[in-house]
């Protein structure tokens, strides 16, 4: 059931609401290279390049600013 204040908007309000999720790419490959070095230390030096060089895409290609415009 949904509460009654979304019941009651209209259609547009409710994609508008369902569309407001931001996700930036950096701090997910952050994440996941931190739980990788956890896991395996063994691989710090190949995921510190991997991220390196991931973090550097981004950074010149401009992905992960916005993923929707």
């Amino acid at each position: 059931m949904l509460p009654d204040a979304t019941r009651a908007a209209p259609a547009s309000t409710l994609l508008e609401m369902a569309m407001n999720i931001h996700v930036t790419l950096a701090p997910l490959i952050a994440l996941i290279a931190g739980i990788l070095i956890l896991v395996m230390p063994k691989l710090l030096n190949f995921i510190v390049a991997i991220y390196l060089i991931l973090i550097g895409l981004v950074g010149l290609f401009g992905v992960g600013g916005r993923l929707l415009a």
